[in-house]
């Protein structure tokens, strides 16, 4: 048993997306609609994803498209308000994630009492963000600092919209990211949010990430959800639950309950 069964209470836990709308300062920010806008459709977007049955809660400003790796103060405080407000409904464990900063992630977390937290935490990449570079001893130094030890922290080690600057194969980032920096997890993604991850390279991850659980991050739909969560210990999903498979619609409890079915009956499997 790892900490995921513990925390989720089942194995291969599915952790679904609650994709915040875009947020004051963001390009795409409503501002007729406001922040209660924004909550309107954070509320309805977990209301329908618990329904379907989902094990866990990842809230994320995705739709601050094109993201920052530095992000404005503005963007966590203003979900800290949301989360703050939507609390007491939340039924089964969360994490957060602030795209795509690292510290203001664990800020978040520390300050909503989410348990995890995903993020890009080592690496440098070439991106459609521009470079970005990450200095995980720091991160880490910070997490104590605010005194967020006990937040899990799940590192993208396959980003998506970046590439790795360096020749070393996947393989060896996992094994050196697991002795150098003892993650919680290893996210493994497909190009862009809900591009099916590559299962040759979710495999690959897995074999080398030895007790270190592997969460596929994107891509997984009931079409494939067994085959995936065969490799991996855990899945975080968000574009195939929303009605039609679309990212930018809300989402949709009939979606999420036929993905928990093919979940269900995999685990009475093993």
């Amino acid at each position: 048993m790892n900490w995921l069964d513990k925390v989720f209470g089942t194995p291969k836990p599915v952790i679904a997306m609650c994709h915040l709308q875009a947020l004051p300062g963001d390009p795409a920010y409503r501002a007729a609609d406001g922040l209660q806008g924004v909550l309107r459709s954070a509320r309805a977007e977990l209301a329908s994803l618990q329904e379907g049955g989902v094990d866990g809660i990842l809230i994320s400003n995705e739709f601050s498209l094109p993201y920052l790796t530095k992000t404005e103060p503005i963007t966590a405080i203003t979900m800290a308000r949301i989360i703050g407000e939507l609390r007491s409904e939340i039924q089964v464990p969360f994490g957060v994630n602030v795209l795509w900063d690292a510290e203001a992630s664990i800020d978040l977390a520390a300050a909503t009492g989410a348990e995890f937290v995903r993020e890009i935490f080592t690496g440098v990449y070439a991106s459609d963000f521009g470079t970005w570079d990450t200095n995980v001893g720091r991160t880490v130094r910070h997490r104590n600092a605010v005194g967020a030890q006990d937040v899990r922290l799940l590192f993208n080690i396959v980003p998506e919209a970046a590439s790795y600057l360096g020749s070393r194969t996947v393989a060896d980032i996992a094994r050196s990211t697991v002795f150098n920096c003892k993650p919680d997890g290893l996210c493994v993604s497909g190009l862009t949010a809900g591009a099916s991850t590559d299962s040759s390279v979710l495999q690959t991850v897995k074999d080398n990430a030895g007790d270190t659980p592997v969460i596929v991050n994107t891509g997984v739909k009931a079409a494939n959800a067994q085959e995936q969560l065969r490799i991996a210990d855990a899945a975080i999903v968000g574009t195939y639950f929303k009605r039609d498979g679309v990212f930018e619609n809300e989402a949709d409890p009939r979606r999420v309950a036929e993905l928990m079915s093919e979940v269900a009956a995999l685990r009475k499997s093993l």
